[in-house]
C-alpha cells in the first residue's frame, strides 16, 4: 500500500498561514496515479476530509476551509501541499493525508499537528 509522510505543522497565531506537506511512498510512481485528501481530526472529533484532489487535477474542499485553503500537487517531489490561509483557532488538529475517496486504513501516517492559537 502506499505510506504517506506529512510534515509542515505548528503553532500558529490567528489569521496566520501554514504550508504542509504530504510525501507519498515511491511504489507507487508518480502521484499523479491517485486522488490524495487531506484530512483533519480535531481533539474529541471524527476524522474529517479538509480539501482533495484527484488525478486530473481537480480540488474539492470542506465548506469550512474554501477560501482560506489551497491543495496542490507537486510532482517532482510526489508530493500534495496543503497552503493554508487565514487560519482560526477552529482549524486546530490534527491533519493526515490518505487516498480519496477511499482512505487506506493501513496508510494513514502519524500525521502533522497544527495549532491556531494566541
Amino acid at each position: 500500500q502506499v505510506q504517506f509522510v506529512e510534515s509542515g505543522g505548528g503553532l500558529v497565531q490567528p489569521g496566520g498561514s501554514l504550508a504542509l506537506s504530504c510525501v507519498a511512498s515511491e511504489n507507487i510512481g508518480s502521484i499523479n496515479r491517485i486522488a490524495v485528501g487531506w484530512f483533519r481530526q480535531a481533539p474529541g472529533g471524527q476524522r474529517e476530509l479538509a480539501a482533495a484532489i484527484t488525478q486530473a487535477g481537480r480540488t474539492k474542499y470542506a465548506d469550512s476551509v474554501k477560501g482560506r485553503f489551497t491543495i496542490s500537487k507537486d510532482i517532482t517531489k510526489n508530493a500534495v501541499n496543503l497552503q493554508m490561509n487565514n487560519l482560526k483557532p477552529e482549524d486546530t488538529a490534527v491533519y493526515y493525508c490518505n487516498s480519496w475517496p477511499f482512505p487506506d486504513v493501513a496508510s494513514w501516517g502519524r500525521g502533522t499537528q497544527v495549532t491556531v492559537s494566541s
